[in-house]
């Protein structure tokens, strides 16, 4: 569906028999309208609907970090911070550890690697098979002469979820950093674990727009942590996650969606009927140099034919080759409905016919 990908698990037994893809997909969404389905022969197929189903599933996160210190109000003060206290920077060690940007091979996150132009050093980390680049606004270049600092501004402002760090009392407000992506702010305060103990706690807070959808995990009662690491990073990756499905982020996914559902589509009608050897479509397939499909290509089923009829072959070799086309063109049939494949019989060489056929029909 151009909206969204649905999954549903049936039970044989609601059917009195095998059910048709029509029916099994109007039974998962009662608004499907379609009367048929057009017959999918392409072998990479999986593939390719896998590839567009986990089109906007990443690997990879990219989070802003903001330095807020006591009494700073305004984004200028927030964005001016060049030293960093040693707080900031134990804060920043639970986040991650620090990398030289120059010729760094992981991910980026939109950081120059080459020219330095996005500073010397970040902070980087991997949890959970997810590698994760922070955009330390205190590492970013600063320009003494630019009051708002675009330059600091121009990657942390492209961000959808942020930290701050907050050092003092200061409120934080969610509008002092104008910008149309970020959604979420997760505010980090140290603070004492016990009075007048030894050690330290962290202090976590949450604020999002209205339309981001509520996501986990969910915080303690009092949102205190001694060992932050695991609870941040995950809200923070959750937090993007449900972020993106905020009213913005949602018509610029739907459109995304849309293109690449109508480009699957025009791919899999193309490179079926090139499989099943639509002659038209083997010209113009030929034409435009289709991956894949040999320049005259007669399509798999002449292909078939013509490696089972062919004269003088080594019988041993034909078998072989018949055996395994035999399999792509079951793999084939499987998806025809109520139609029937057969196999042209094998005429070796040596005289004598050894016919070997196979019928697949579909349930009806």
């Amino acid at each position: 569906m151009r909206e969204c990908s649905l999954h549903g698990v049936f039970s044989i037994s609601l059917f009195p028999s095998i059910p048709s893809a029509v029916e099994l997909a109007k039974l998962l969404c009662d608004r499907v309208t379609v009367s048929k389905f057009d017959v999918v022969s392409y072998l990479k197929a999986p593939e390719l609907i896998t590839t567009f189903d986990e089109h906007r599933v990443s690997p990879n996160f990219k989070f802003g970090v903001l330095y807020q210190r006591d009494g700073q109000l305004t984004e200028e003060d927030i964005l001016g911070n060049n030293q960093e206290s040693q707080e900031f920077k134990d804060f920043l060690s639970v986040l991650g550890g620090t990398v030289q940007l120059h010729g760094f091979t992981g991910f980026r996150g939109g950081l120059d690697v080459c020219h330095g132009q996005t500073g010397t050093e970040a902070i980087f980390t991997s949890f959970h098979g997810r590698d994760i680049m922070f955009h330390v606004s205190t590492k970013l270049p600063f320009t003494e002469s630019d009051p708002q600092q675009l330059q600091r501004k121009r990657h942390i402002g492209n961000d959808i979820v942020a930290v701050v760090f907050q050092e003092g009392q200061t409120p934080f407000f969610s509008d002092l950093v104008k910008s149309h992506f970020l959604h979420c702010f997760l505010v980090v305060r140290r603070i004492q674990r016990e009075e007048d103990g030894e050690g330290a706690a962290y202090q976590v807070c949450v604020t999002a727009r209205e339309d981001v959808p509520p996501f986990g995990p969910v915080l303690p009662d009092p949102p205190i942590f001694t060992d932050l690491r695991e609870f941040l990073l995950t809200k923070l990756i959750n937090a993007e996650i449900s972020c993106c499905k905020a009213q913005q982020f949602r018509r610029l996914e739907l459109r995304t969606r849309s293109s690449l559902l109508d480009n699957l589509k025009a791919e899999l009608t193309n490179r079926s009927q090139v499989m099943m050897g639509d002659p038209l479509q083997s010209v113009v397939s030929s034409s435009e140099g289709v991956r894949g499909v040999p320049e005259g290509s007669g399509g798999f089923i002449e292909n078939f034919k013509v490696k089972c009829l062919i004269p003088n072959k080594d019988l041993g070799s034909c078998l072989t080759q018949s055996y395994c086309m035999f399999h792509l063109l079951l793999y084939a049939c499987v998806f025809r409905e109520q139609s029937e494949c057969a196999v042209t019989p094998l005429r070796p060489s040596a005289g004598r016919e050894r016919p070997l056929a196979a019928h697949c029909r579909s349930p009806r």
